[in-house]
């Protein structure tokens, strides 16, 4: 499920380019680096005639600001409420998807210490360049659950030494959508998952993206065929879990 509490953000970098949210927003009129609240802001403590939470724990990922940044800068006054309603229902799970991975510690709770063990904070990365600024950051900071989401994938990566000792639990991919995407080539996909093999790392293949090269070919995807031909890949890998205490997690 999607959680937006605000909604409005700013380009930031190469993946920005073409932001869905700005084409969004385009077809509605709307400005779309107007930061705002959104009606929906105190969507994890909602509750229904009964007087029971209506977001349910198995609901599956509370996926959190996906029409903004978490930790953008115009929403420091609003984001300590947002950290409270996480902690009243640490029976659900968050993820929060961030390039400002930067602002981290300056934007957490006080009780915060090495994380909630309910949050997954997951780090978009589209090239070698905000690979090398945020993944070693992200590695350094005090989180329970840490992810790369690398969509939309622009360029080859190449994670070096920094998938080793497990932790990065998870590694998404994806190409870019929009009638302006750029190209995914699916060698790229590939290098990716071989190097989460090789660091027993999960990943997932999340979409072709629009314009798809497979073996030198370049592939015009549609919009409704982009996850199921992602899907039907079937290359995602479930890490292996050796350890007993990994086990318990």
């Amino acid at each position: 499920m999607l959680y937006n509490p605000w909604h409005g953000c700013h380009k930031f970098s190469a993946g920005c380019v073409n932001c869905y949210v700005y084409r969004m927003d385009k077809m509605f009129d709307r400005d779309p680096s107007i930061v705002k609240k959104t009606k929906n802001f105190d969507l994890p403590i909602q509750k229904n005639r009964q007087n029971e939470y209506r977001l349910k724990a198995h609901d599956g990922y509370l996926y959190t600001c996906l029409s903004s940044d978490f930790f953008i800068e115009e929403a420091d006054q609003w984001r300590d409420d947002v950290w409270q309603m996480i902690k009243t229902r640490s029976d659900l799970s968050f993820c929060i998807i961030t390039k400002r991975i930067h602002r981290f510690m300056s934007c957490l709770p006080k009780d915060w210490n090495d994380g909630y063990p309910n949050v997954t904070i997951s780090v978009s990365i589209e090239d070698q360049d905000s690979l090398d600024q945020r993944l070693p950051l992200l590695i350094t900071l005090p989180i329970k659950h840490k992810r790369i989401n690398c969509e939309p994938l622009l360029t080859r990566l190449d994670f070096k030494e920094l998938l080793s000792g497990n932790t990065i639990q998870h590694i998404s991919v994806g190409g870019e959508s929009g009638n302006n995407a750029r190209v995914c080539d699916y060698d790229w996909v590939l290098d990716i998952r071989r190097q989460c093999v090789e660091n027993n790392t999960y990943f997932s293949f999340k979409q072709t993206g629009a314009k798809f090269v497979k073996d030198g070919k370049l592939y015009q995807i549609s919009k409704q065929d982009q996850h199921p031909q992602a899907k039907k890949s079937n290359i995602d890998y479930q890490r292996e879990v050796k350890d007993e205490k990994e086990k318990k997690k």
